[in-house]
């Protein structure tokens, strides 16, 4: 596999790590993913439409076998070892993954605000459409939110602006703290698929619990 590339971006609050997941390991998941919404018995017992917040196409919950054999496990343990090694020069002894899932998402349709459980969690993309479309009032620059990925944490006060928007590349992961909220904006005039992957983690208690509870 090839070296994997990381920066950490902490606008506000905590902190949110980016790392470039290799492309052979996007080809591997996106061919995974293709074989699966053929399988129709396969993609019922995987369905994760009952734990979705938003109005996508379908949400459906990766086997743990394929993730361990694509590498797909290693590549977000040791992300997360980095991000932590990196920011409280710790490194974790534990890294359980409690689900990581696909949500194919089309024209028009979005995830409303939300957080997540674990206590690490994130999200990339596999699938970009060409365009996600352009402003109704025509205006041009960063005002277009179609598509985009946008990550919350307290209120808009000065010098901070609160919210963090993510414009989707394939490769892109993003890790943060599962508390984190963030929404997905839906895009138009395309009737290609955005392809997202995300997941849940544990960690150890004594890292996570800065406050010392544990």
């Amino acid at each position: 596999m090839s070296e994997i590339k990381y920066s950490i971006i902490k606008t506000f609050g905590p902190s949110i790590f980016k790392v470039q997941m290799p492309k052979e390991l996007v080809t591997e998941l996106n061919n995974y993913v293709d074989k699966i919404i053929e399988d129709k018995e396969k993609i019922s017992n995987l369905n994760h439409g009952e734990n979705l917040v938003g109005d996508v196409t379908q949400e459906f919950r990766m086997e743990i076998e394929f993730m361990k054999k694509s590498g797909w496990s290693d590549f977000l343990l040791k992300s997360t070892d980095r991000w932590i090694h990196l920011e409280q020069n710790k490194r974790i002894s534990k890294f359980s993954i409690i689900s990581s899932w696909i949500v194919r998402q089309f024209e028009n349709e979005y995830n409303p605000t939300h957080w997540h459980g674990g206590h690490i969690s994130g999200a990339g993309f596999l699938k970009v459409p060409k365009s996600l479309g352009v402003h109704t009032q025509n205006k041009v620059g960063p005002d277009y939110s179609g598509g985009k990925l946008q990550l919350i944490h307290g209120s808009r006060m000065f010098m901070s602006q609160s919210v963090f928007n993510i414009t989707p590349e394939v490769g892109d992961f993003y890790l943060f703290p599962n508390y984190l909220m963030h929404a997905v904006f839906p895009f138009k005039n395309s009737n290609e698929e955005r392809r997202s992957i995300s997941f849940n983690a544990k960690i150890d208690e004594n890292i996570y619990d800065v406050y010392g509870n544990n």
